[in-house]
């Protein structure tokens, strides 16, 4: 997440359509997804709430960026991982931490995924979700649902066992508690030899993820979990998922997103570089992981 951080304090209740938010919700969470609603905050042009994948961004390293290349990356980082499955056309989906639902749409309109659910801990974003797709929603009204958005945990999925092809999450997989509830979970949900793609940032080592509190505040106020990259593969695995695959991308991530900040005069005072320090000094990067169900 960015350094901009919202003001601490604690989350008031609210009353959701959905219900009130699970009991296990960190309050640091609740309140950054909450009222502070970070996909407001101008470091996240176009709401998708990610870093970012600038590999695709034409020129980035030559020129100044604009806000269109900031959404672009974003964007490209769900292609990356929407990439990862083979021959998606109708096949089923599940976006775990799915946000406004923006990628979920992704999915459907790029992709050919369908249905797609978007899952997330968090009511408001479930509410804002629904608002962000409610011409999509509508145009599906009184049909086999082809895009619906369900409240509920990573280590607690409301679906049924075998109940998706694909399982992906961007973005999301830093602040689980419970990494190994949701690989069983995962393996759960997802129907023999369907695929799973996560993407997010990692400590790189144990020691790594001693460090990072100390650097970045997000780890220090509970926002996010410093989880150690090996862990989560070998995790993923324990659940029973077969051919776990890393792959570090923090080389298109981390520097170009830098300097986009750098570039924002409302946000280069507020930005400490601190995510670009900690891949530099070998404390982090940004991962791809994937595998296979059973």
């Amino acid at each position: 997440m960015t350094q901009q951080q919202p003001p601490a304090g604690p989350t008031e209740p609210t009353d959701h359509p959905d219900g009130p938010a699970p009991p296990d919700l960190p309050e640091r969470v609740a309140k950054v997804y909450g009222e502070f609603d970070l996909s407001t905050v101008s470091a996240f042009a176009g709401g998708f709430i990610n870093f970012g994948y600038w590999a695709g961004v034409p020129d980035h390293a030559d020129r100044p960026l604009s806000e269109a290349d900031r959404v672009r990356s974003e964007q490209d980082l769900y292609r990356l991982v929407l990439g990862t499955f083979d021959r998606p056309q109708g096949r089923s989906a599940l976006e775990v931490g799915c946000g406004r639902g923006l990628g979920c749409a992704l999915a459907l309109r790029e992709c050919g995924l369908g249905p797609v659910i978007g899952l997330d801990a968090h009511p408001d974003q479930i509410t804002r979700a629904r608002e962000a797709n409610a011409a999509l929603l509508a145009a599906s009204a009184g049909t086999p649902a082809w895009l619906d958005f369900l409240l509920g945990a990573a280590e607690d999925i409301p679906l049924p066992d075998d109940a998706v092809d694909c399982l992906y999450s961007v973005e999301a997989a830093q602040h689980f508690r419970d990494p190994a509830g949701f690989a069983r979970e995962a393996a759960r949900v997802l129907r023999a030899t369907g695929r799973l793609a996560l993407t997010t940032f990692f400590a790189r080592t144990h020691e790594a993820a001693r460090a990072l509190p100390g650097l970045l505040p997000p780890y220090a106020d509970g926002l996010d979990v410093p989880h150690v990259v090996d862990d989560v593969a070998a995790t993923l695995a324990a659940a029973g998922l077969r051919e776990v695959r890393v792959r570090p991308i923090g080389d298109e991530v981390w520097e170009p997103y830098d300097r986009y900040m750098a570039q924002r005069p409302e946000l280069r005072d507020e930005w400490p570089r601190r995510y670009l320090t900690a891949y530099q000094d070998g404390l982090l990067d940004y991962y791809v992981i994937t595998a296979v169900a059973g």
